[in-house]
């Protein structure tokens, strides 16, 4: 007899951002094998992805914080976020694996207030937890330097399961917009308009030459946004700088086809997903060679070694000249690279580690 798990895909509520795409991604590729056990997903049943296979749905509601759901008749639970409000806890002989993104509140010079609430939090998650999977090497690393501050079970497993995506299949997108950049050389960047994203620093990129710079972007309100939007008017660059908010997934992967590079300067990763997305399109990917990233790029990607106007345009030319010199093999390969983080891959280690845990 088949037994029962729950996955907690609350995340689902804020579809555009990348823990939802992680969410989309498990869920299509349990749907696609052959299933082993009978999962309920537990989330906001209208931004759950409709399946083949006979998945339940327990449609996620805000009150649930306080007035927990019974989760007696699941053998195992797994919760997608290490932050996530919902099942805390669980029964002696219930099995439980958490996904940990990162411990960004540990470097990005939050308050001491927010540490504390995040670790609380992060605590009460993996506290009872029989296996904690880790995104990235260096999120696993950073864990088990930090696993000092947190209470564990003797027991539990650590490991690395890489975030696997459904990219697009089509080689072609259209876009109804008229977009004044489009037929002008651009560099893009997706991420919320936050410090440890970076933006600001791919200002260096484009002053002084025919490059715009697009940022594909949330309608979230920030001092970092206010900050830099003033430093795009202090440069004279209002016309070449572009924000295009909440935009939809085929939009997203026009302005990826029609760029010229994506870059990606951000101070701290767990994972990376938009880089992935550009890699599946060919397109060269400049990061910075913090955290997760070289991971993610590999010896394909080229990186910022500091963020320095000088060094950073120097990357940028020697690497455009190097991508262009060879653009279809070049292509190819990064093509090739972002194919590694499969969604069908990270189905089925997930499920072995649900058959581990539960044999």
């Amino acid at each position: 007899m088949k037994k029962n798990i729950l996955i907690d895909v609350e995340r689902l509520k804020y579809p555009r951002s990348g823990i939802a795409n992680v969410c989309v991604s498990l869920i299509r590729g349990l749907d696609e094998k052959l299933c082993h056990f009978n999962y309920t997903l537990y989330g906001p049943e209208k931004n759950i992805p409709a399946t083949q296979s006979d998945f339940k749905v327990i449609n996620w509601k805000f009150w649930q914080k306080k007035i927990k759901i019974n989760t007696s008749s699941f053998s195992l639970i797994h919760v997608t976020h290490q932050l996530s409000d919902y099942f805390h806890s669980k029964k002696t002989d219930q099995k439980k694996v958490v996904i940990l993104h990162d411990l960004n509140f540990l470097h990005d010079n939050s308050s001491a207030k927010k540490i504390e609430k995040s670790k609380k939090l992060v605590q009460k998650n993996i506290g009872n937890a029989d296996s904690i999977v880790c995104i990235s090497e260096f999120v696993k690393n950073d864990f088990l330097k930090n696993k000092h501050l947190f209470a564990l079970k003797n027991d539990v497993k650590i490991e690395v399961i890489y975030n696997g995506l459904v990219l697009p299949e089509n080689e072609k997108f259209s876009s109804e917009r008229k977009y004044d950049f489009i037929n002008r050389k651009f560099i893009l960047n997706i991420g919320v308009l936050f410090p440890k994203k970076n933006q600001e620093a791919l200002l260096n990129l484009i002053a002084e030459n025919e490059r715009d710079l697009v940022l594909i972007t949330s309608s979230t309100k920030s001092e970092y946004k206010e900050r830099f939007l003033e430093k795009v008017k202090n440069l004279g660059l209002e016309k070449k700088v572009h924000i295009l908010e909440n935009v939809e997934n085929n939009e997203k992967y026009f302005l990826l086809q029609q760029c010229e590079s994506y870059c990606h300067p951000s101070l701290a990763e767990g994972f990376g997903i938009p880089p992935v997305e550009a890699m599946h399109f060919g397109k060269p990917v400049f990061l910075s060679n913090l955290t997760s990233l070289p991971e993610i790029g590999g010896d394909l990607a080229f990186y910022f070694k500091d963020f320095s106007p000088e060094l950073m345009k120097k990357t940028y030319e020697e690497g455009i000249e190097k991508f262009n010199a060879n653009k279809d093999e070049y292509s190819a390969k990064l093509k090739d690279r972002a194919s590694k983080f499969s969604y069908k891959s990270m189905a089925e280690s997930y499920e072995r580690l649900y058959q581990d845990l539960l044999d």
